[in-house]
């Protein structure tokens, strides 16, 4: 695992954009993994810099990493709303190239096996991009998720709720169901790029590079990636060996 420490959080998004950047710029038509939550906002808000002095991304195509089960995609609160706002439009990506997970369908494990064709047919995620929960989930998968797991419906616990409950009217509107990409969905990217900031997840980020590969932190599988790169601030590096 190669880490990156940046000064602070704008140091942060400017390094995984440049690994982004030469990502697109060795393979104009690259396949992205697309996180959501806060963690990858400047990265995104980065890039979308670059693209409007020039990058071309117009060929990207990307996969979202996770929805909630019940919100439709204009729901203002939904990852599909997210990843339009902050990915697709200001990026230049063309809409039909940006796949969501679909958290409304009337047969979520069919969706859920599709989405994992698509990602297949492909040829599979160039760069995922990772945050990581204060818990050490990765997407939506909690402690405990089977490392070989594939895209399916999770359930959330009720930490990762009231940390993403500040998107919502108030704790009880969190969905505690999800869509997510599996941790083996995930491993199976070429790069894996894992971005962290501030003190509230220093915790984390020391279990997953320092702590044993454990279930109980879903993003110490990291540890057995061939191409992980974790980028964080100084904040979020505090507790590393």
């Amino acid at each position: 695992m190669k880490i990156i420490v940046a000064p602070d959080p704008a140091g942060v998004a400017v390094a995984a954009a440049d690994i982004v950047t030469d990502v697109v710029r060795t393979e104009p038509a690259a396949v992205l993994g697309l996180a959501t939550g806060s963690s990858p906002l400047g990265l995104y808000a980065q890039l979308a810099a670059r693209v409007a002095a020039g990058l071309d991304m117009t060929a990207v195509r990307g996969f979202a990493l996770d929805e909630y089960v019940g919100l439709a995609p204009h729901d203002p609160r939904s990852y599909a709303h997210v990843i339009r706002t902050t990915v697709t439009e200001p990026l230049r990506l063309h809409p039909r190239n940006v796949l969501v997970p679909n958290g409304i369908a009337d047969d979520l494990p069919a969706a859920c096996a599709g989405f994992e064709a698509a990602i297949a047919a492909a040829g599979g995620v160039d760069l995922q991009v990772l945050g990581i929960g204060r818990n050490g989930h990765l997407g939506f998968n909690e402690p405990m998720s089977p490392f070989d797991s594939r895209t399916r419906v999770a359930t959330l616990t009720e930490s990762t709720r009231r940390d993403n409950a500040r998107f919502f009217d108030s704790p009880q509107d969190v969905p505690d169901r999800c869509v997510t990409q599996g941790l083996g969905t995930i491993m199976d990217a070429r790069i894996a790029l894992l971005i962290a900031t501030g003190p509230a997840k220093a915790d984390a980020v020391a279990a997953a590079v320092d702590g044993p590969v454990t279930r109980r932190c879903p993003a110490s599988v990291l540890q057995r990636h061939g191409h992980a790169v974790l980028v964080v601030d100084e904040a979020a590096a505090a507790e590393l060996r």
